[in-house]
């Protein structure tokens, strides 16, 4: 694994060119709106299960069609063959965690038994230290615990921005290495805390999984995303 200082090190060496290859990618890459689609329901049969999806445009669902075809719908497709599911979506597109974070200082105070949070693609594009978006986890943490109460907190790791197709190399490369240190930190600050887990986000190197601007997941790519936090949900937590 590449060390703090030679991540740096890179990012002193090769910054004119990142500079010129992250303003191209701004320049030509497809603007993907939020999908249409309800944000809350209910669905299933069987012991209750209050789920909130919170977050930035993975928890919105930009790449999908429908709310019905995001990572929500996934997931709560999952859920609901074993048990009765109420759910809500708080995100969008373009968050970073100071946004995050605020956004749920906005909403109502409510019960949720599982809330999964999908976070720090934005953090990674603002070069926000690894250990500083660890650091904004926790404070997420905090605020979601103070606010829904849920017994169960599942981080979805910093997607493998090394896969995303709209980047170019070397910067795609370096996203890569930097969003993985963004998972390691948060895994280390997690270490003796219960309640709060940390899913590996899949690892998408094919267009089949990315939608058509090559950053986001396609309905494909959000399926097999919901199918992992699903199963990881009904072994972990029990209503």
């Amino acid at each position: 694994m590449v060390s703090n200082w030679q991540r740096l090190l890179m990012l002193w060496l090769l910054w004119p060119l990142f500079w010129l290859q992250a303003r191209h990618v701004r320049r030509v890459t497809l603007r993907m709106p939020e999908p249409p689609g309800q944000r809350t329901g209910v669905a299933g049969r069987g012991s209750l299960v209050r789920l909130l999806v919170a977050g930035d445009s993975g928890a919105a669902g930009v790449g999908a069609p429908t709310q019905d075809q995001a990572l929500c719908g996934h997931l709560v497709r999952c859920l609901s063959s074993h048990h009765r599911v109420e759910w809500r979506v708080i995100a969008v597109k373009g968050l970073d965690s100071p946004g995050l974070l605020q956004l749920l200082h906005q909403a109502p105070h409510e019960q949720f038994d599982v809330v999964v949070l999908s976070m720090g693609a934005n953090d990674a594009t603002g070069l926000c230290a690894p250990l500083d978006w660890a650091l904004w986890q926790s404070k997420l943490a905090e605020l979601i615990d103070q606010r829904f109460a849920p017994t169960l907190l599942v981080h979805s790791a910093v997607p493998p921005m090394h896969a995303c197709l709209a980047l170019p190399q070397p910067l795609r490369c370096f996203m890569g290495l930097w969003a993985r240190q963004m998972n390691q930190r948060l895994i280390e600050r997690m270490a003796d805390q219960t309640g709060r887990i940390l899913q590996w986000h899949p690892a998408t190197t094919t267009q089949v999984g990315l939608a058509a601007d090559g950053i986001h997941p396609s309905s494909e790519g959000y399926a097999t995303w919901a199918e992992g936090l699903g199963t990881r949900i009904l072994r972990t937590f029990n209503p």
